[in-house]
């Protein structure tokens, strides 16, 4: 990328022990998270395990691991990493988190416990209610419960008045197991393939249903150390794979952030209503959260409402926020593993350590032919080079693998074409040229990546 972005703190540069972080994962987020944790001056080297081909271009070495395996993981960090940034979900939710604090290795990510936060949205939701934080009302369903099921379809309907279904998997479902729909059947055939396993498997045999809420939907990143927390950046998303927000729900077609349409007052008021109560609820439970919590939310006429806790940084969602940081982001994640939030950001009152530029930042996310419900794999890709030359432009691979010394598609979600400028418009005028320069056998993007703040602006 030909812009100077990611500028480093001066405090850090100066450290005499620098950190030698490992980001395990290997998608368009850890391939953002490697190249932005480089270009901080309290690190001294970065590497992924398994990573990917973009990862490995950018010079970072890679280990061809399971990171779902807590053994694997171990084997690789001991002795030889300060600090573990934890990318997806899965790991987390396996326990990797707990085996590496085990053998005294600083993690940013929730130990297995605190991963129930999207592990099971059953056990998300009854938090949310015991910690006070609005969110859409629901009832959990499991497997012969389908007449109960179908009737609170109904039902839920009615109460709310809102013509809108919302059916997620209790389980991971790879960020698809939400089914939004305004047609009852549809509702009614999707409750039926989640409970049966047709759809999901054992994710779905227990499900959430919750009422439809109405109003733009926001993502909001706070970093936490198990007691304290501090916001870190907004975006927004487009979850559904056409123009619009037309057809299916997928992982995330392209984000962009900030928000023109979330002021301060309005981050303040998330922090206080949802993020700070649910840190106080984790910590009755015994459970010290250190990592991000990702606050889904539904800005609806009443107030902020959760729809969803994510226990990572988001996909593609990452992407952005690392494009616009500033300051020291390892000392920052390393605060949160050792429980020094507060101790580090604070110097002399002021927040130093970290922060967010004026710049304008978008992501758009090229996926495969026949994504998401049948992915083509296997196909060439070329002009990331090309691509990368445009002023204020990065592309991150999210799911590429090499074949034969060709780069090719491996996955649903291909690359993350992402850039920044000072305004939005310029932003998306550079990433929609790069994505015109990248070839990739019937690939898809959507076109319309931040049409809201347009909408808003005009």
């Amino acid at each position: 990328m030909r812009a100077g972005v990611g500028r480093r703190n001066w405090r850090s540069s100066k450290l005499s022990n620098r950190m030698k972080v490992l980001v395990l994962g290997s998608g368009g987020r850890e391939h953002a998270l490697c190249w932005r944790l480089s270009q901080d001056g309290s690190v001294e080297k970065v590497a992924a395990a398994p990573g990917n081909p973009g990862i490995v271009e950018d010079g970072f070495e890679c280990f061809d691991i399971d990171p779902n395996d807590p053994t694997q993981v171990c084997r690789i960090v001991e002795n030889k990493f300060d600090l573990v940034v934890v990318g997806p979900e899965a790991p987390l939710v396996a326990g990797v988190a707990d085996a590496l604090r085990e053998i005294g290795v600083s993690v940013f990510g929730p130990n297995k416990d605190g991963a129930q936060l999207e592990g099971s949205k059953a056990w998300m939701k009854d938090l949310l209610v015991e910690a006070g934080v609005p969110t859409a009302q629901h009832r959990t369903f499991e497997a012969g419960d389908l007449d109960r099921a179908l009737q609170y379809l109904e039902e839920v309907r009615t109460t709310s008045g809102v013509e809108l279904s919302i059916i997620k998997t209790d389980g991971l479902a790879g960020g698809k197991g939400v089914t939004v729909t305004q047609s009852l059947d549809d509702a009614r055939e999707a409750v039926n393939q989640y409970l049966s396993g047709e759809a999901f498997g054992d994710a779905g045999k227990k499900l959430v249903i919750e009422e439809g809420l109405t109003g733009p939907e926001i993502s909001v990143f706070a970093i936490c150390d198990g007691k304290d927390a501090t916001c870190i950046g907004v975006a927004q998303d487009h979850k559904r794979v056409g123009e619009n927000d037309s057809g299916p729900n997928t992982g995330g077609m392209g984000a962009y952030s900030p928000v023109p349409f979330v002021d301060d007052l309005m981050i303040r008021e998330v922090m206080d209503t949802c993020i700070g109560p649910t840190l106080k609820a984790l910590q009755a439970r015994g459970i010290s959260y250190r990592g991000v919590l990702y606050a889904g939310l539904m800005l609806t006429p009443t107030g902020p409402k959760m729809i969803e806790y994510n226990i990572r940084f988001g996909d593609p969602e990452c992407q952005i926020l690392m494009m616009r940081l500033t300051g020291d982001l390892a000392i920052a994640l390393k605060a949160c593993a050792d429980g020094e939030l507060a101790k580090v950001l604070m110097n002399e009152g002021r927040f130093e350590q970290l922060g967010l530029s004026d710049y304008n930042a978008i992501t758009v996310v090229i996926s495969a032919n026949g994504y998401p419900q049948s992915p083509v794999l296997g196909d060439g890709v070329s002009g990331i080079d090309e691509a990368n030359n445009i002023e204020g432009v990065k592309v991150f691979h999210a799911g590429t693998k090499i074949t034969e010394g060709q780069l090719v598609s491996a996955g649903g979600r291909v690359l993350n074409v992402t850039a920044i400028a000072t305004d939005l418009t310029t932003a998306r005028d550079r990433a929609y040229e790069a994505c015109s320069l990248i070839n990739l056998k019937g690939s898809h993007y959507r076109k319309d990546i931040a049409y809201q703040a347009t909408e808003y602006e005009a």
